[in-house]
Order: structure tokens, then sequence, then C-alpha cells
């Protein structure tokens, strides 16, 4: 099997509302048209994967168990949806308290490993995420960064678009633009 493009999806404020530091699975919540947008790029043939950072786990705030009960959370629902994501990966660091890392994004290590897990071919691959550092792996590994309006978005736009990143309004207009790159 050959490896594929893959579009690497950012969690809180791209997916789910960020909540900051969420240790509750009952707190999750899609945003609008996240669960459809992971829908169509089911049917298109490309993995949808989460990579995020989860900087709370380092700080004490929630612990690796919560994370995976917010996880099944997010499933769950998009589940409902019609939807389901490929892989997810997430860096439970901070440099500050638990040192260097090279997961804690926009580091490559998250995508490289899902890269080799998932078959994936990064250079043309697709970054989506509601902050700058959501995307920028995209530059060192080939791939197409895309910040979305949610969450942090609107105060990053401007660096984003002079980084030459696309700026659209939420996830669902990102697989719009996603979907007609590959037609």
């Amino acid at each position: 099997m050959s490896a594929r493009l893959g579009v690497f999806l950012d969690r809180d404020g791209t997916l789910i509302e960020d909540r900051h530091y969420l240790r509750e699975a009952d707190e999750v919540r899609l945003l609008p048209g996240a669960a459809e947008a992971v829908r169509r790029l089911n049917v298109a043939g490309l993995p949808a994967v989460v990579v995020t950072n989860q900087s709370g786990i380092a700080r004490g705030l929630l612990t690796e168990s919560d994370y995976l009960g917010t996880m099944d959370r997010l499933n769950a629902l998009l589940a409902e949806g019609g939807a389901h994501l490929s892989g997810h990966y997430h860096c439970p660091h901070l440099p500050e308290v638990s040192g260097p890392c090279e997961c804690r994004k926009p580091g490559p290590l998250l995508y490289r490993r899902a890269a080799a897990e998932l078959r994936l071919d990064l250079a043309g691959s697709w970054w989506v995420g509601d902050r700058v550092r959501d995307i920028a792996a995209a530059a060192g590994l080939g791939g197409h960064g895309v910040l979305v309006l949610t969450g942090a978005g609107a105060g990053e736009a401007a660096s984003a678009v002079h980084q030459g990143w696309r700026v659209v309004s939420d996830v669902s207009t990102a697989v719009d633009w996603i979907l007609a790159q590959r037609r």
C-alpha cells in the first residue's frame, strides 16, 4: 500500500469548543459543522487525524485518563454524525514543567508518527487549526496550512496571512477548500 495524503486536525477550537484544560467528557461539544466536515473527509478517502497539545496533563490539571475520556466522547459524537477519525495523537508536555520535547506542536514528532503508522505522505497533506502553531509544521513537512477563525483563530489571522497560510471561517470551510484542491 502506498502512502496517501491526510488531514491533520487540531482538536480544541477547531473540532470542539475550547474549554481550556478540558477534563470532563460530558463537556465535549462539537463545533457547528465539525462532524459533517470530518464525514466529508472520510467519504473522500482522506484520513482525518487529530493532533493536539494537552499541556493540562503536565500542569496537573487533568490526567491521561481524563484526556482519553474526552477523546472517546469526541469519537462518539463524530460517530453520531456518521464520521470517524483515523487516529489521535497528543502531547502531554509543557516545556516549562516537563522539559523540551519534539511532540509539542509545532514540533514534527506526532505528525511523523501518524504518517508512519497510517502510511501518510506528509508532503501535500493538510494541517487545520485555530492557532498558527497548529499549522506551522506544514511548512517544514511540505504540507498546506489552513487557519480557522473559530477558537483563537481570529487573533492569529494576520500572522497566518503574513506566513502565506489559508484563512477560513471554520473547519467545514477548510474541508471545502481541501476537497477543491484535490479536484
